[in-house]
């Protein structure tokens, strides 16, 4: 498409993103908590590492595949769960799991998605599923249920929502959830009409309103709503025997997503996780919280390697994805590069973005002295 003639990295589908959606949306997807002191310190952390090259290595033959919980990915890296895609991108949950089932890679489907989960899943979808879990053990069984029925074999469980973070620079945005109908709402999307035309209406035309699906085992609120609100309240009270209850009840792959403290890393593995994602949430939680990359040594060695850790948080090129690798992560995803991506080309700026990310990674191994993922470690690298 002509419109991705001109990306030539992750950053710059940011800069499309920005002139293609409307100003609540950039806003919510590109939003971080207060004033950005987290989201900063995950992009500063990169730079506390240098590589470390060996030269006159035979790498005419590199490979980038990734094994992790006994699929062998084409690439060390997947796409983050992300709420609302389908508001961004037309069926954006949908399009970012067709477009990872074709590169080979796993796309984690959001619990805040507004595409139905059963859709989601099977063949050229995906077997990934993300749950903010409710704050009922008869709510969670439910939900649970719900997603093994759908197909989904992966459940990732994030734990650092115990509550919203502070809303302000949503407000700023002029972004609520659900988004109020108003003359400043209209304008912001009268001013896009790319969006307007190829996304929203479409969207109405052909699928409805579109309603938060995953939150729960029943259908949720309307995405677009003037008096509707949706319930955040209730997880305060959860510990770390709803953990035990969730391990009790699922069968399949049990991921924990949002530890950054080695201490919970170890009570994480002890309630029976069968894998851990180093997130600080993308910045929008807490603000001032460590960096993700920071911490990883950190976890990884109070959990000496019993189960695979991942990452997430502000990654954009593929030297950033071998120093995470590098330290002793398994695996890396990334979140808002791939919604930009879909939202101004659907599946062909997603499928963009995997080649753009992969085809850096490989060439970087190369210029490292490395053929294959496990080869990366400590030594290629200098604080």
């Amino acid at each position: 498409m002509a419109r991705l003639d001109n990306i030539l990295s992750l950053n710059d589908f940011e800069h499309a993103a920005r002139r293609h959606l409307p100003r609540p949306l950039f806003g919510y997807v590109a939003s971080v908590a207060e004033d950005g002191l987290t989201a900063r310190s995950s992009r500063d952390a990169f730079e506390d590492y240098a590589l470390l090259p060996r030269a006159l290595v035979n790498v005419a033959g590199v490979s980038t595949q990734t094994d992790l919980f006994g699929q062998r990915y084409a690439f060390p890296f997947g796409i983050a769960p992300m709420g609302i895609s389908a508001l961004t991108a037309y069926r954006g949950d949908q399009v970012l799991a067709q477009a990872a089932s074709k590169a080979g890679i796993p796309m984690i489907v959001s619990g805040t998605s507004l595409i139905p989960m059963e859709h989601l899943a099977g063949e050229n979808g995906s077997d990934w599923f993300q749950a903010y879990l409710p704050g009922k053990p008869e709510d969670i069984d439910a939900l649970l249920a719900r997603v093994e029925r759908a197909g989904f074999s992966k459940l990732v469980i994030t734990v650092d929502y115990a509550t919203p973070p502070n809303p302000e620079n949503h407000r700023r945005a002029g972004f609520s959830s659900p988004l109020r109908p108003n003359l400043r709402l209209a304008l912001d999307g009268m001013v896009r009409p790319r969006w307007l035309f190829g996304t929203f209406l479409r969207t109405l035309w052909h699928h409805g309103v579109p309603h938060f699906e995953n939150n729960a085992a029943a259908r949720g609120v309307p995405v677009l709503a003037k008096n509707v609100n949706r319930d955040f309240s209730g997880r305060r009270h959860l510990d770390w025997s709803t953990l035990n209850q969730v391990r009790a009840r699922w069968k399949g792959t049990l991921i924990v997503k949002g530890i950054l403290h080695p201490e919970d890393a170890q009570r994480a593995v002890a309630a029976g996780a069968d894998g851990l994602i180093v997130s600080n949430h993308g910045g929008r939680q807490l603000d001032g919280t460590v960096a993700p990359l920071i911490m990883l040594p950190e976890v990884l060695n109070a959990i000496e390697g019993t189960v695979p850790v991942m990452i997430d948080g502000s990654f954009r090129r593929g030297s950033q994805v071998l120093k995470a690798l590098s330290l002793g992560a398994s695996f890396v995803f990334l979140g808002r590069p791939f919604n930009y991506a879909a939202s101004i080309a659907g599946e062909a700026g997603v499928a963009k973005a995997v080649s753009l990310l992969g085809s850096e990674i490989e060439r970087n191994m190369a210029l490292l002295g490395v053929t294959s993922v496990g080869e990366l470690s400590t030594d290629l690298l200098r604080h």
